[in-house]
């Protein structure tokens, strides 16, 4: 497994079995077998720089931040999805997390002092090794709502998102270094392009890189890609459909440096089969679970062409086809007009009454707005308590929706090592969800154009037709052909470890699935993660633990 980490000054040092360090005292680590190298290093007199992750600054910018008074301020520009480390001359160790949470951070206290890293898997071996029952229960309840400062292992905590770490012998401190800028439409812009284009630009410069070719996300990622680079573009779509969808607007692309791959998805594809590559232990229920089949055999077909990197549009619709939420914003400056015109638009559009809507604006329910069928899952048996409602306005709403889809998203990434390829997804940057948040949030709604802030942004680069386009593949059908294919192992599943935990009861959940195998209207969002976190928790069993010592490895310095 693909992972870094590092440890507290002082006391012994725990140092994951097999890891290569980047410095010691305190050790500095990472380990797996990377395509690319995931760090950079800038060494000084008295001071020590690593940046782990994607990252767009230049030798000159690491130079500076090596020295920089204050290193928020210095990586505050940088596009990509990286977490910045910082050893001073004080022995103090300065740790600045990713501000979308891309590259999620976790800590665990153990008796030697403080031990942090990015998979929290891997750090619960220090902290006994268990499932965090409280926090799976509430991931199942709502999963953009899990049980706050937990992670989903006991004992091992995440690190806020947007926050630095202060580490030294004598103490630990955490506070918030990120806050989203304030810019007038005409800057955001530029500042969306920038850094969606930086971000994509250090990911393929130097590696073989694939992406997705579906809807207007990828499409703009990969027109991006070949700017700099040769890149090979893949369209899934089901065998029985050949024209039409995404595959016409992927066949009309034509790009210098886009070479294009057509994946027809047969039946072993369909959501909820067995893959070929058995499903990884990773940290959390990944979002991918249900379609591994289908992604670990797009993937094998990416690296067959040499790719080690593989391009998503993951993040694209969580930022720039948002909710209305905005409309508690204008309940609250009482903006009537502008509210009960878009209430309308979104109505029509989703063929519902605006009434709810309204109302919800007026007392201040976000999640009423975005998500009004969310309700307890009727087989969940957890004493768990009903997720706090958000309060906030549509910004703070925006930067935790997109952090929690970033999170899970990371999860995604960790299956993906296990075919060999990184799996990147730069609509989760921190410079982008920063330049798109920065836009007053009745800017970004539209219910009449589609994605206009990303079109707005970077739609010249797009051929028209594609500027043009308002739908996106749909593979609802195939969710419930692939639960009518495998329902008897789907249905063992209900009897299987959550059961075991009495967090679920076995009869309701099976009747679910079994009226999702016959085409009735399903709650995906309850039942997907119901279902992931079953698969997780048989791939956590068959898995050995990550193994520590408090030894260095050979190569310390």
């Amino acid at each position: 497994m693909r992972w870094f980490g590092g440890c507290a000054p002082g006391g012994r040092q725990a140092v994951p079995v097999g890891a290569r360090l980047l410095w010691s005292r305190p050790a500095l680590w990472i380990t797996g077998t990377w395509p690319v190298h995931p760090a950079r290093v800038a060494v000084g007199r008295s001071t020590r720089l690593a940046v782990l992750g994607t990252c767009s600054a230049s030798e000159r910018d690491l130079d500076r931040a090596l020295t920089a008074p204050d290193l928020t301020e210095a990586v505050g520009e940088w596009a990509g999805s990286f977490i910045a480390v910082r050893l001073t001359q004080r022995n103090v160790v300065e740790v600045l997390t990713d501000p979308a949470g891309a590259c999620p951070l976790y800590t665990v206290t153990t008796p030697d002092g403080l031990v942090w890293g990015s998979s929290s898997r891997a750090l619960s071996g220090l902290a006994g090794g268990d499932v965090d029952d409280d926090w799976l229960a509430s991931y199942l309840w709502d999963t953009k709502a899990p049980v706050p400062g937990r992670s989903a292992w006991a004992n091992v905590t995440p690190v806020p998102a947007g926050h630095r770490l202060l580490l030294s012998a004598e103490a630990v401190h955490s506070s918030p270094w990120w806050s989203p800028a304030k810019r007038r439409p005409a800057e955001a812009l530029p500042a969306v392009r920038r850094a969606l284009s930086e971000g994509v630009r250090v990911r393929v410069e130097d590696v073989e890189t694939s992406t997705d070719l579906g809807g207007m996300d990828s499409t703009t990622l990969a027109v991006i890609a070949a700017r700099h680079r040769p890149i090979t573009a893949l369209t899934a779509h089901p065998s029985a459909v050949t024209e039409g969808g995404d595959l016409q607007y992927a066949r009309a692309l034509d790009v210098p440096g886009v070479s294009r791959i057509e994946f027809p998805l047969e039946d072993h594809h369909l959501p909820f089969s067995p893959a070929e590559v058995p499903l990884p232990a990773v940290d959390e229920p990944p979002p991918s679970n249900a379609v591994w089949a289908m992604l670990s055999a797009q993937l094998r077909i990416t690296a067959a062409t040499g790719a080690t990197r593989h391009l998503t549009g993951d993040g694209g619709d969580d930022l720039f086809l948002p909710s209305p939420r905005h409309l508690v914003d204008l309940a609250r400056s009482r903006r009537w007009l502008r509210l009960v015109s878009d209430a309308m638009a979104w109505a029509r559009l989703r063929r519902q009454d605006p009434r709810p809507l309204i109302a919800a604006a007026l007392r201040g329910d976000m999640e009423g707005i975005a998500r009004p069928w969310l309700t307890r899952p009727a087989w969940l048996t957890s004493s768990v308590p009903t997720p706090t409602a958000q309060a906030g306005d549509a910004d703070s709403a925006l930067i935790s929706s997109v952090r929690t889809a970033a999170r899970t998203a990371h999860a995604d990434g960790q299956l993906a090592n296990a075919v060999g390829v990184e799996l990147h997804n730069p609509y989760f940057d921190g410079a982008v969800l920063d330049a798109v948040v920065s836009v007053p949030s009745h800017l970004r709604f539209s219910a009449h154009r589609y994605k206009p802030l990303l079109v707005d942004a970077c739609g010249d680069l797009l051929p028209e037709p594609h500027r043009r386009r308002t739908t996106k593949g749909v593979f609802t059908a195939d969710f419930h052909r692939g639960i009518r294919a495998n329902l008897p192992r789907i249905l063992d599943l209900a009897d299987g470890h959550l059961a075991a935990r009495g967090l679920i009861d076995p009869a309701p959940l099976r009747a679910t699935v079994h009226a999702a195998a016959l085409g009735a209207e399903t709650i995906w969002a309850s039942l997907l993660p119901t279902l992931a976190a079953e698969q997780w928790l048989a791939a956590i069993e068959r898995t050995p633990a990550i193994r520590w010592q408090t030894t260095a490895p050979a190569g310390a310095r």
